[in-house]
């Protein structure tokens, strides 16, 4: 039984101590640290052991890219010696056994190595060893960048080739990115890249091209910063020529229009710099160059006419060259179909509107005021002035009901103008109603009757 129990004992003792060596008793969170020259950099050590229950001696040392190494700090729980080289430059700290290098300079690159032995008080004899390694990279900020075309002139497309460079004016380690409208580029078969990325290569041009390039620069402790943006202008054309038109019924390249009907066709490609354009009628034995520029204006006469027409387009820069061709036939379209024939006309129906409406105007001015100004009408109202309110009262009579009334003289007197007379009796004046209105010269039928003037009769 005894022999059993000590077996146990030793068993569950080595475990123990086999537990306890393979697990970490320090964490360092990054094996590599990037710092910024000129500042302060800390290399972080996390003990997962309580310190105050053990014994720890170790040493923190440096090894340059070139290979040679140095120790820095060599410290136990209670003392720390730093070496005198180092004394201003690196600060030790404790109980967590991280290094703190200050103002980091290129010379701080490389490899720094803890060495750390730490035997525990409950287990004397037994030192546990750890070791960590952590790789410190030194760089400088990125500022300014510069980015550059070659050449600086518009190249041909097909023809000429673009190389873009860019540059800082400080900054180490630095990675380039090429973006053209904000899209990131990647090598391709017209695009070729550096080493760096640095330059870009575009061999050779398209149309596609075109847009605005700029680069984007970044290193280990600075973001992306971005160039400002160039413009990348390319010659080319001319792609996608097209005639259309606004008048008429088009059926593939056949456009068909009513007999003297005016039609505008347009020209149209896509080109830089802009085409020069050249219209030609094509006939069965020649043809003909009717005009230039991006507009031809046709109007015919005849019925079931057809012609064929074609436009050519040339870029003077790229020495390229496209043509349409289609086909106008003169046919009537119908009511449904039937156009404007121009689109300005000598008078508009809203000028003859104009006229005929003042015309209607000016005829009812003059009937109004031929109506109310004539010289029957003046008499009729004067006649009505004269008489008293009982005279209108009393019937009308006609005939000579009464011969005594018809004594007088009478005079027969041509009225050109306005009325002057005024010897005319009550009675002939009365008479005039019965006139009717002629295009013929008016008289006037006066009676002297020395005693029985208008007033007289009144009474």
């Amino acid at each position: 039984m005894e022999a059993s129990g000590s077996t146990a004992l030793y068993v569950c003792t080595a475990l123990f101590i086999l537990t306890e060596v393979n697990s970490e008793f320090i964490h360092i969170p990054s094996s590599v640290r990037h710092g910024t020259e000129g500042k302060s950099l800390l290399l972080p050590v996390e003990t997962r052991f309580q310190v105050d229950e053990a014994e720890i001696q170790g040493t923190w040392s440096h090894t340059r890219p070139s290979g040679t190494r140095t120790t820095l700090v060599t410290f136990t729980k209670d003392s720390t010696i730093t070496d005198m080289m180092y004394r201003n430059h690196l600060l030790f700290r404790e109980p967590n056994v991280s290094l703190l290098i200050q103002k980091l300079q290129p010379a701080d690159e490389g490899d720094y190595h803890l060495d750390l032995n730490i035997e525990f008080h409950n287990r004397t004899g037994l030192v546990i060893k750890e070791k960590r390694t952590v790789r410190v990279t030194v760089d400088v900020p990125v500022s300014t960048l510069v980015i550059e075309k070659s050449p600086s002139y518009t190249v041909v497309e097909d023809k000429g080739n673009i190389t873009w460079t860019c540059s800082v004016e400080r900054g180490t380690r630095v990675r380039f990115q090429w973006l053209r409208n904000n899209m990131l580029l990647g090598p391709s078969d017209r695009y070729h890249f550096s080493q760096d990325n640095a330059t870009l290569v575009i061999s050779p041009v398209r149309k596609e091209d075109r847009g605005q390039y700029r680069c984007v620069a970044s290193n280990p402790v600075s973001r992306d910063q971005a160039s400002r943006a160039m413009d990348l202008n390319i010659y080319y054309g001319p792609y996608n020529l097209a005639v259309n038109s606004g008048q008429g019924l088009r059926t593939g390249e056949v456009f068909t229009i009513n007999p003297g009907e005016l039609a505008f066709f347009d020209c149209q490609a896509d080109s830089n710099p802009p085409n020069s354009y050249v219209w030609i009628s094509k006939s069965r034995n020649a043809t003909q160059v009717i005009t230039e520029g991006p507009r031809l204006e046709v109007r015919s006469y005849r019925l079931a006419q057809a012609e064929e027409y074609l436009c050519r387009a040339f870029n003077n820069v790229t020495q390229k060259q496209d043509e349409a061709q289609f086909t106008l036939v003169v046919a009537s379209l119908g009511t449904g179909k039937e156009k404007h024939t121009q689109e300005s006309s000598p008078v508009s129906p809203v000028a003859a509107i104009v006229v005929c409406s003042l015309f209607i105007i000016g005829c009812m001015v003059l009937v109004f005021l031929r109506r109310t100004c004539h010289p029957k009408r003046g008499l009729v109202l004067l006649f009505n002035l004269c008489l008293p309110l009982t005279e209108h009262k009393r019937p009308h009579r006609s005939g000579h009901e009464d011969a005594t009334e018809d004594f007088g003289i009478y005079e027969f007197v041509s009225i050109p103008g306005k009325m002057e007379s005024t010897q005319a009796s009550c009675r002939s004046l009365a008479r005039l109603e019965s006139v009717q209105d002629m295009h013929t010269t008016i008289y006037d039928v006066i009676r002297h009757v020395p005693e029985s003037p208008c007033h007289s009769l009144l009474k």
